[in-house]
C-alpha cells in the first residue's frame, strides 16, 4: 500500500493532501471544522487495503495555508474539494464528511451530482437556521471577544463527552492550531445552511453515521428523509477516533451498498 503526501495549490493557498491505495471507487475524506487529516489515520489505513483513499487539510487547517481571502465558508471549502478531485483526475468517487465537512461534501454534491457515487455523513451539521437567536447571538459575540479561547474550548469540550484523554488532547490541540477567523466564519455559515436545498439535485446513496450524543430537531437525518442513518453509542462527536474499528465496520456497510448500486 503506497502513500503519497503533497501540497496542492488551491483557490486560496496551498492545501496538504494525503493519498494512497488503489482498487474500488475512491473515497475522499473531508475533516471537521478545526480538524485535520491525522484524525482519520485509522480509516485511511483501513480503506487503503481495498481502494484509493484521499484526505486533505482544508484551508486554515492542519498543514494547509490560511485562506488568503479569509473565506472559510462552505462554498469556499467546497471549491478546495473541487480543486483536489480535479487535480487528481477523479471522475467518480465517494465523499465522506465529518461535522462541518459534511456540509462541504453536500455543497460539492449539490453542484456536481454526476461526479459523486455516494455521500457518507459523519455526525454532520444539520439545519440550524431556526436556532434561537437569544442563544446564538451571545455565543457568537463571545467568540468575537477576548474570551474567544475559553468560549471555543468550552464548546468543544461539551461535544467531547465520552472521549478519552488521548482523543480529547488531540482534538483540542488541532482546535488551538486553527485560526480564530476560520472558526468564526465557519460557524456563521452553519447558521445559514439549508441541507435539504443544498442536496436537492443529488439522487445518489446517502447515509449518516451519528455519535452517541443527543440529537435535536436540527439533525441532518431529520431534514433529508431519504438519508439512512445509524448511531454509535457512547461516542463523542469524534466517533471515528473513539471507536475506530466499529466505525470502520459501518463505513464498509455503506461502501458495499454503493458498489452494489453501480
Amino acid at each position: 500500500m503506497s502513500t503519497k503526501a503533497f501540497w496542492l495549490i488551491g483557490p486560496a493557498g496551498r492545501l496538504f493532501v494525503d493519498q494512497g491505495g488503489s482498487g474500488n471507487t475512491p473515497v475522499v475524506i473531508v475533516h471537521s471544522l478545526a480538524g485535520n487529516t491525522t484524525q482519520w489515520a485509522p480509516q485511511l489505513a483501513h480503506l487503503r487495503q481495498t481502494r484509493r483513499a484521499i484526505a486533505f487539510d482544508m484551508r486554515g487547517h492542519g498543514q494547509s495555508d490560511p485562506a488568503a481571502n479569509e473565506d472559510y465558508s462552505l462554498a469556499a471549502m467546497a471549491s478546495d474539494l473541487a480543486a483536489l478531485v480535479d487535480s487528481l483526475g477523479l471522475q467518480k468517487f465517494i465523499l465522506l464528511g465529518h461535522s462541518y465537512g459534511g456540509g462541504v461534501i453536500a455543497t460539492y454534491a449539490g453542484m456536481h451530482p454526476e461526479r459523486v457515487a455516494g455521500l457518507l455523513f459523519v455526525d454532520a451539521i444539520g439545519d440550524s437556521r431556526n436556532a434561537p437567536r437569544e442563544q446564538i447571538e451571545p455565543f457568537m459575540n463571545a467568540l468575537r471577544s477576548e474570551a474567544y479561547a475559553d468560549i471555543v474550548e468550552g464548546h468543544w469540550r461539551n461535544i467531547l463527552v465520552h472521549a478519552d484523554s488521548t482523543v480529547t488532547n488531540a482534538v483540542l490541540a488541532s482546535l488551538r492550531h486553527t485560526p480564530k477567523a476560520a472558526i468564526i466564519s465557519a460557524l456563521e455559515d452553519i447558521f445559514k445552511y439549508d441541507p435539504a436545498a443544498t442536496l436537492q439535485n443529488y439522487r445518489g446513496p446517502m447515509h449518516a453515521i451519528i455519535s452517541g450524543l443527543p440529537d435535536d430537531a436540527s439533525a441532518l437525518h431529520y431534514h433529508v428523509p431519504q438519508m439512512t442513518h445509524v448511531a454509535l453509542p457512547h461516542t463523542s462527536h469524534w466517533l471515528q477516533m473513539d471507536q475506530p474499528e466499529l466505525f470502520n465496520q459501518q463505513v464498509e456497510v455503506f461502501l458495499n451498498r454503493v458498489e452494489e448500486a453501480k
